[in-house]
């Protein structure tokens, strides 16, 4: 049996002696290690061979180590970049992930999280390989050291067909997914509620080096504030009311996996920062301890809230929102993307049949033609609900599913004898919409839709009109994923 080639790993930093206590450090770990003080001569090391994992220091006498970073991005080079900095320099730290760091680390590097950190580079590095053999050259396809367990695990393909469609947005969802689900950088999950916002964040834990970690799920707008500390942090025996016993927080638990923190919009400010230095220091204080706990666990969050807006008005920290929002991964409103109905109805109904112990049922074509005239400003969710009633008020032999439109979440004014009678029956269903922020999104899309078509797409014509700056119309139309042409201009 031919023996594993050894693992290689460049540490960059101009402070001999710490570049010393890293190479010490990897060295006892079986790791073939070099060295290097400068950009200059990293560049030289990098000529000669590829390494399976960079260490980088960010600041250095001829330049920075994001410059490295993004040179080595820009030639699809398959080092995984750790980058070191300085205490406190959040901002440096979510430029390295934003430039394609796997990791990041904080002066001054506690050794364990730092051979933990360069470990799971390598079981990730190992891991794309694995799935994609194609895409890295032969030379690069260094095996990890044995008995991690972690980097066997293929491509979880599986997760990924569960974001069912073939839309265009769609697929660019799973796209995203599998492309960010490599490094450790914090996510940012946007949607309407209903999207299936928490099913992409599993997705990316799934497709991750640490899908068989724990996966987490918090809904942050669910927890009394006055548990959130114990709930997030965990808490010792006696701590407070009611603690008759120690007890593990979410960040504990989610040790080695991903903590998913759902509706994170809803946090009180407060405890915002707590939660940004803990995701910054990767220590937490469970209450009434006087020790920290090292955590380490990625972090994805979700909203449906408009988030960039509450940092605009104060609800929400600014640095917090940076620091969550390194990758975002916006999931499209069904509305948008209508042609994916038939194939949800589908899998939503052989699940609905396994979760019942009936045989599977399918919708007739009246049944899919009168779902696609509805809102459906609820979403996947206000859809399961449909087809669950459809079942439910069905015969006992029928195959086939039909619809009754009275009982849809609102009427199809598409099928209305005439104009005023619609115009009638939609404000009827909006007066009282069951998500208002979705209810308003879809009035502000609309809105911008109509501005920009009267404009033929000049944006800064379109923003006079509407009484907005050119960048606020631009930060809308991202923000409801307003389609452009090519021919939209700003003069």
């Amino acid at each position: 049996m031919a023996a594993a080639k050894p693992v290689h790993i460049l540490v960059l930093d101009d402070e001999p002696d710490l570049c010393t206590l890293y190479e010490l450090a990897l060295v006892r770990e079986g790791y073939a290690v070099q060295t290097a003080g400068s950009l200059l001569e990293a560049r030289t090391c990098l000529e000669q061979r590829q390494f399976d994992v960079l260490v980088s220091d960010m600041r250095l006498p001829d330049g920075l180590g994001l410059e490295l970073l993004r040179e080595l991005t820009a030639a699809r080079r398959p080092e995984r970049c750790i980058m070191i900095t300085a205490y406190g320099s959040a901002d440096n730290a979510v430029e390295a992930l934003k430039s394609g760091a796997f990791d990041y680390l904080t002066k001054p590097v506690d050794l364990k999280q730092f051979r933990a950190v360069v470990q799971s580079a390598l079981d990730s590095s190992h891991r794309t390989i694995a799935a994609k053999p194609e895409a890295v050259p032969a030379q690069a396809q260094t095996p990890t050291r044995s008995g991690t367990g972690k980097s066997d695990k293929p491509l979880d393909n599986a997760t990924l067909a569960r974001i069912v469609g073939d839309s265009q947005a769609i697929r660019q969802v799973r796209e995203r997914i599998a492309k960010v689900a490599r490094s450790m950088a914090p996510v940012l999950v946007l949607g309407e509620s209903g999207t299936g916002k928490e099913l992409v964040a599993r997705a990316v834990h799934a497709c991750s080096h640490r899908a068989q970690g724990p996966f987490i799920a918090v809904n942050c707008g669910a927890i009394p504030e006055n548990l959130l500390e114990a709930e997030f942090f965990g808490a010792k025996k006696g701590s407070y009311t009611g603690a008759a016993q120690d007890r593990e927080g979410y960040f504990q638990a989610a040790q080695g996996g991903t903590l998913f923190l759902d509706e994170i919009g809803d946090l009180p400010l407060a405890m915002q920062s707590k939660l940004l230095r803990a995701i910054q220091e990767r220590h937490v204080r469970p209450l009434g301890s006087t020790q920290e706990v090292h955590v380490d666990a990625r972090i994805v969050s979700a909203t449906h809230r408009d988030v960039a807006r509450s940092v605009q008005e104060g609800n929400f920290r600014q640095d917090l929102y940076y620091r969550l929002n390194v990758i975002e991964i916006a999931v499209p409103p069904l509305r948008e993307r209508r042609a994916d109905l038939p194939a949800l109805c589908a899998v939503l109904l052989q699940r609905i049949a396994q979760e019942v112990g009936e045989p599977v049922r399918h919708l007739s074509e009246q049944a899919l033609q009168a779902l696609q005239q509805q809102p459906l400003l609820g979403n996947v969710r206000e859809l399961e609900n449909v087809l669950h009633r459809a079942l439910a008020m069905a015969e006992a032999d029928a195959t086939w599913l039909e619809l009754d439109c009275e009982q849809l979440a609102a009427a199809p004014a598409q099928t209305l004898s005439n104009a005023a009678d619609a115009e009638q029956v939609s404000v009827q269903a909006a007066s009282i919409p069951s998500d208002l922020q979705a209810y308003l999104d879809v009035q502000e899309r609309q809105i911008l839709v109509k501005a920009l078509e009267a404009a033929d797409y000049n944006r800064t014509l379109a923003a006079n009109r509407l009484g907005i700056s050119l960048r606020q119309i631009r930060y809308r139309i991202a923000r409801l994923q307003v389609p452009m042409p090519t021919s939209a201009i700003d003069a």
